[in-house]
């Protein structure tokens, strides 16, 4: 079978295995679509902690399943996740389940980027594999993960309903962000981005207002419109660049909240009045990931017709040409969602 992987020189490859069989407890999933995240043009370049594995958004149709597997059965299509916390250290005990140190060491074999994959028996018997509801294609499908990371984030700052944020990066990620916050209730939604491709796309899903942000002074009039100057309750930083961050802080109420949620730039550092953020009780809150209940309640949302999905998907690409999907994936004036299909789709 095909899978991609890094090649150790900054390329991807695409090599010829053995499909994996399964074990007790295990299932194996042919793959219909997975699609490009940033954290995966981020490993491409070298510039994130866990670079080992890439393609963490998979759907498909289960091709075998291990003795001791209840529920599922040769043929469903369903969602994988990648990653699932031990549930059991005092970390998860706290909630920061994503933080577990357990999370980060669980994951697919070869990765989401392969014609058969294999899911891990803890990854299983965690819920990590969700039956997909018949009226989600495998575009929504493979949307859910990144939802669901949006989802965690807006639990995690305890956003609201009939509250405002904007959004500072309107990539993929960004615009689920901006659509998930419209569709739980947020009162206004604004979002910066310097592609009208995906400033349009985020109009066409509820934004209220978007501004490219390399027009001086368009931002900071947009949220003191919508807020009577005094700031939103919650900024989303949706890019890596840590400038953007030191501008969240300058949006954001009396209060507020900045949440990080696009990954930082590896020894990135932030440059801000720290005397005007304790003055202001700005608080600063990361959010990484997220969990089988949120990818869950997402799902549901996309179901009810709630959280609109399917045109953020701009390009669908062959596994054996995955390169030119990381290509597209990195051109934001032509792109918006780039998914890699499989021998499923």
């Amino acid at each position: 079978m095909k899978f991609a992987r890094l090649d150790g020189n900054g390329g991807l490859s695409v090599d010829e295995r053995t499909a994996p069989a399964v074990g007790p407890g295990e299932v194996a999933v042919e793959l219909a679509a997975c699609g490009v995240c940033g954290t995966d043009l981020e490993k491409l370049r070298g510039n994130y902690r866990t670079a080992g594995v890439i393609g963490h958004e998979p759907v498909g149709r289960i091709s075998a399943v291990g003795d001791g597997v209840p529920g599922l059965g040769v043929g469903d299509r369903v969602f994988v996740h990648h990653h699932v916390p031990c549930y059991r250290c005092a970390v998860c005990a706290r909630g920061d389940l994503t933080f577990c140190p357990t999370y980060s060491s669980t994951n697919l074999d070869p990765g989401g980027f392969a014609e058969t994959f294999r899911v891990p028996a803890e990854n299983v018997e965690r819920k990590a594999v969700l039956r997909l509801d018949p009226g989600i294609s495998w575009d929504v499908g493979a949307l859910l993960e990144p939802a669901g990371c949006a989802l965690t984030a807006l639990r995690r700052v305890g956003f609201p309903a009939g509250g405002t944020v904007v959004v500072l990066g309107l990539g993929p990620v960004g615009l689920l962000y901006a659509r998930l916050a419209r569709a739980l209730g947020a009162a206004w939604v604004g979002g910066t981005e310097i592609s009208p491709l995906r400033r349009a796309a985020a109009e066409r899903g509820g934004v209220d207002a978007t501004v490219d942000p390399r027009t001086e002074g368009a931002v900071r009039a947009a949220v003191d419109r919508a807020t009577e100057g005094r700031g939103v309750d919650l900024a989303v930083v949706a890019t890596g660049h840590p400038s953007v961050v030191r501008d969240a802080t300058a949006l954001v109420r009396r209060g507020g909240t900045v949440n990080l949620f696009g990954l930082p730039e590896k020894g990135s550092r932030l440059d801000a009045d720290l005397q005007d953020l304790y003055l202001r009780g700005v608080r600063i809150v990361p959010s990484y990931a997220t969990t089988e209940p949120e990818i869950a309640e997402v799902h549901r949302l996309a179901v009810e017709g709630r959280l609109p999905l399917a045109d953020l998907v701009t390009h669908r690409v062959p596994l054996g040409e995955i390169a030119r999907a990381f290509a597209l994936a990195q051109r934001p004036d032509e792109a918006v969602k780039v998914v890699v299909t499989g021998p499923a789709y």
